[in-house]
């Protein structure tokens, strides 16, 4: 797969609305993805959809969500809805890649887990991009874009539920960000020699 479809901070979109709006497709397909491998690829699917759902979110918890807080018309209501959804997500999901793709519940939990994000996106879409394209211009929307890039290549890579603030990812960011990818080099290291 392409570095697009793994690596979002990557992608060519650089007005943040389309490149929330076309990662909510990859994070999409990559249900599709692992819901359709078979069981020695599931587990390889399965991380990219952990990573690009981590990065995701957490740009949108360090870009967009305070922007939408402080810029939209109740932004505060807007962003507390949408991250108690994500606290959801994040802590069945964290559960999931503990337990890994082997799990006796994996699959309901990924049908669970699908719902809620897809769900979740709508939620976004409907309640918070169409505001923040109201209240932007297309050069604000191409700045945060490259908020959005600069946050995922430093987002942690699974999920931590409880920051979902951007104080607290800032704070715990960078660390947990260097721990979570040194941990997938290793797990990477080791699935390669096994």
């Amino acid at each position: 797969m392409a570095d697009g479809h793994t690596k979002p901070e990557t992608m060519q979109e650089t007005d943040v609305i389309e490149l929330l709006l076309a990662q909510h497709g990859m994070i999409r397909n990559l249900f599709d993805e692992v819901e359709q491998a078979p069981a020695d690829r599931r587990q390889e699917a399965f991380t990219r959809l952990v990573r690009l759902l981590a990065v995701h979110e957490t740009a949108e918890e360090e870009i967009v969500h305070p922007f939408a807080r402080a810029e939209i018309d109740g932004g505060e209501g807007v962003v507390d809805d949408r991250l108690a959804e994500e606290r959801e997500a994040k802590e069945l999901l964290q559960h999931m890649d503990e337990a890994g793709t082997e799990d006796r519940d994996f699959t309901k939990n990924l049908l669970m887990l699908r719902a809620a994000v897809e769900a979740h996106a709508r939620s976004e879409e409907r309640y918070e991009f169409n505001k923040i394209i109201q209240h932007t211009t297309a050069a604000q929307r191409r700045a945060m874009g490259a908020g959005v890039k600069a946050a995922e290549a430093m987002a942690p890579t699974h999920p931590h539920p409880g920051t979902e603030s951007a104080s607290k990812n800032l704070l715990v960011g960078t660390p947990v960000a260097m721990m979570d990818r040194a941990r997938d080099a290793i797990r990477q290291a080791l699935g390669k020699r096994s």
